[in-house]
């Protein structure tokens, strides 16, 4: 079977890390000793997971002209993802994520989107091409709403398979895309958000995953941490077990899910050995520091499936 061609959507960020014993409480000031910079966003991290698990990849989205922007580009280039069609803009900055990192593995987000502001219409229809030419369509929210919900347009209109992970969830999502979107892939808050039911438990997953298949979306992929991943279809609701690890950081978990799930399907995989293909990734990452750095080859996949 030929590989599914896969073109990501999204943002470009250079990621200041911060390590910190605890999260600060409001009102709270803490000290750190050290900080590391690493290139992310959500976007370019799901084209580098899907890159190292093996799948065919371009990247669409917005850079500044500085030298944050120079290096994300460069980043992804160096891994072999196609980035000609990157669009650098002039006098605004590139995308910036402040990440705060507990000695527990979680991570709170303060996200300055810059050039990523500015992925708009005119950028996608001067790439129309690249989405003609693609097959499985991986996207955000850390472009603008309105963007996303056009290329959602566009690429449903050509038959495209579309996924949508949506981080950071929106209030809610316009009515008339549920029926487009092939595979909605949110984590327990953004679940929570989409559609104000409380999710704390796997129950509470189901509840509200049924909820957005009721309004038309075809496949709820709910990603719970360590409870694991929940599928829920007009078909079946089924859970898949997280591998048992110890996590040191949570940053890209969801990112490198995604990019490994449309790694999975554009290889032919049914839906179930694709989540669990996405679990394994997703474990794996957890088990390391920082978020592109924490994203598995292919060969340590086949190593331990």
């Amino acid at each position: 079977m030929k590989k599914k061609k896969i073109l990501v959507i999204g943002s470009l960020n250079m990621d200041w890390v911060i390590p910190v014993n605890h999260m600060p409480k409001e009102g709270e000031t803490i000290l750190a000793e050290s900080y590391i910079e690493i290139p992310g966003g959500k976007g370019a991290n799901q084209a580098l997971a899907v890159k190292r698990l093996g799948g065919s990849v371009t990247m669409l989205g917005m850079v500044g002209d500085d030298t944050i922007g120079e290096k994300l580009i460069s980043n992804l280039a160096t891994e072999k993802i196609d980035t000609t069609k990157i669009e650098e803009i002039k006098q605004i900055n590139s995308g910036l994520a402040l990440i705060y990192v507990s000695n527990y593995g979680s991570n709170s987000i303060v996200v300055l989107p810059g050039a990523n502001s500015r992925v708009d219409k005119n950028y996608i229809d001067k790439n129309i091409d690249v989405l003609k030419d693609s097959d499985i369509i991986v996207l955000q929210m850390e472009i603008p709403e309105e963007t996303v919900y056009y290329i959602i347009e566009k690429a449903h209109e050509m038959n495209k398979i579309i996924i949508l992970n949506p981080a950071p969830a929106p209030e809610y999502l316009k009515n008339e895309l549920y029926d487009k979107i092939d595979f909605l892939t949110p984590n327990e808050t953004e679940l929570e958000k989409l559609t104000g039911i409380l999710v704390n438990d796997i129950n509470g997953a189901i509840k509200a995953s049924k909820i957005l298949l009721s309004k038309g979306i075809r496949n709820i992929i709910a990603t719970l941490g360590e409870n694991g991943a929940l599928l829920v279809n007009k078909d079946t609701c089924v859970t898949f077990r997280a591998e048992k690890v110890k996590a040191v950081d949570t940053t890209a978990a969801g990112d490198c899910f995604n990019g490994a799930f449309a790694v999975a399907l554009g290889e032919g995989y049914s839906l179930e050995q694709a989540i669990q293909f996405a679990n394994k990734a997703a474990s794996i990452s957890v088990t390391r520091k920082g978020a592109q750095p924490s994203i598995p080859f292919i060969n340590e996949m086949k190593s331990v499936l």
